[in-house]
């Protein structure tokens, strides 16, 4: 049993847990866009299928604002369909928009992504600022 099944937190302390939370607000709406690249899905199936990535995904109360945020947007698109198991499922399915929001995320994910490792990363001191200090353009303000 996972921690979040138990009802633990996943992250080793609050601000961890503060932290985990805002990277999710920036991710999971085209995480949940990825998914959708494979076909049009009801919301528990989406919740099931992105319950696996325990980092990534808590709750379905989470999911069900945010895919009627991307609905609004215009990423995705709905249709009801018939059920064996009970009433008719809200099905949600890529569009054109939202194909193209996603393609964005993936293009500068990894760069982005290894940007952030390398900032993370320890730093042979040897190594730092073989070029000069760092700045952010603003004089005297050296990082």
């Amino acid at each position: 049993m996972t921690p979040r099944e138990c009802g633990q937190p996943i992250a080793a302390n609050p601000l961890g847990e503060k932290v985990l939370t805002q990277m999710r607000k920036g991710v999971l709406e085209y995480c949940v866009l990825a998914h959708l690249r494979c076909g049009p899905s009801y919301g528990l199936e989406m919740a099931a299928a992105l319950g696996r990535h325990r980092w990534l995904f808590t709750s379905e109360g989470t999911l069900y604002p945010l895919l009627a945020r991307l609905r609004r947007q215009g990423w995705v698109e709905t249709t009801w369909r018939p059920s064996d198991a009970g009433p008719p499922r809200r099905y949600y399915g890529l569009t054109a928009q939202g194909e193209a929001a996603v393609a964005a995320f993936t293009e500068v994910w990894a760069p982005f992504r290894a940007e952030v490792d390398s900032v993370l990363s320890p730093v042979d001191p040897a190594s730092a600022h073989r070029d000069g200090p760092v700045t952010d353009g603003f004089e005297g303000d050296e990082r």
